[in-house]
């Protein structure tokens, strides 16, 4: 029987829980555990692998910074070493867990509007938190845009919506020869056409966005996105806080989510069914496969 194809967000919680050091071993520990659902996933669906790389990011460039002898790498070159950083570990990691499994990693690049709008309006915070003196030094110096973050200030990048993948038809025929594909890392190294030629962007696509784009482009069977969270809930965080269990794009914009957190993959989630996908399913990392089954976390469908 041929199996169906579902495409995979793993959150950034995956690779580097909140508050751990970003030391390499413990991110190894991490995926190691992220794995081991993601093969239990790849024994019944052909599985395309997208993850995060925030944490990643923002290490690099506070590591470029504390080298002076050069000027500090562009976001769209960090975001390509991240993707061969994590897809390395992730595609050993898989690997030692299937053997007999093709597993690779696709350097991927995603092509963005030079005019969306988000170029105006850098809205994605990266990095550390600055004091605002210090984050308008930073800013001048390295002609960043800084906005507040609470009582802190922090560097802010565009967030374009994807438009393309670059390497589509490379990701479609590994998957047609039946590899677990990691790709679209970090949501993709952002680039556009400029004079006919590709080139890098400063800029942060978002990952679920990405992953949804992906799914559609590759017309998957289902959309799986793997957080922190155990489901979509109402009133997070409340004592009347409540799952979504089952529920649909209609029923979604009648609520708010937090623009921080569930926000975006709601919005990535509704867009992959708006434009014809079957399934979207959130929830924790643990359960990913009971979550496309419609035991565990929230499953989005058409009406």
């Amino acid at each position: 029987m041929t199996k169906q194809t579902v495409v995979v967000a793993l959150g950034g919680n995956a690779l580097l829980r909140r508050g751990e050091p970003l030391e390499a071993d413990i991110q190894r520990q991490n995926i190691a555990t992220a794995a081991k659902t993601i093969a239990e996933i790849a024994e019944e669906y052909n599985v395309v692998l997208v993850h995060g790389n925030g944490p990643q990011v923002g290490l690099l460039a506070l590591q470029g910074l504390e080298y002076k002898k050069v000027n500090p790498y562009p976001l769209d070159v960090l975001g390509s070493e991240t993707q061969g950083m994590i897809g390395y570990i992730l595609m050993q990691e898989l690997k030692n867990l299937l053997p007999e499994q093709n597993v690779s990693c696709m350097l991927t690049q995603m092509s963005v509007d030079p005019n969306d709008p988000a170029f105006a309006d850098p809205t994605k915070p990266i990095g550390p938190v600055y004091q605002e003196a210090e984050a308008r030094e930073l800013a001048e110096k390295y002609h960043w845009t800084v906005k507040p973050d609470g009582q802190y200030f922090r560097r802010v990048v565009p967030s374009p919506q994807p438009t393309g993948i670059i390497e589509d038809e490379a990701i479609a025929a590994l998957i047609k020869q039946q590899h677990l594909v990691i790709c679209t890392g970090g949501g993709g190294i952002p680039v556009k056409k400029e004079d006919g030629k590709l080139v890098g962007v400063e800029a942060v696509i978002d990952k679920d966005m990405s992953a949804a784009f992906l799914a559609k482009q590759l017309n998957a069977d289902a959309l799986l996105i793997l957080t922190d969270a155990d489901a979509v809930f109402l009133d997070w965080g409340k004592p009347t806080q409540k799952a979504l269990r089952s529920t649909t794009p209609r029923e979604l914009s009648q609520y708010a989510f937090d623009a921080g957190s569930m926000g975006p993959k709601i919005d990535a989630s509704c867009e992959f069914i708006k434009q014809g996908g079957k399934l979207v399913g959130i929830g924790s990392l643990e359960a990913g496969l009971r979550i496309l089954k419609g035991e565990a976390g929230t499953n989005i469908v058409a009406e």
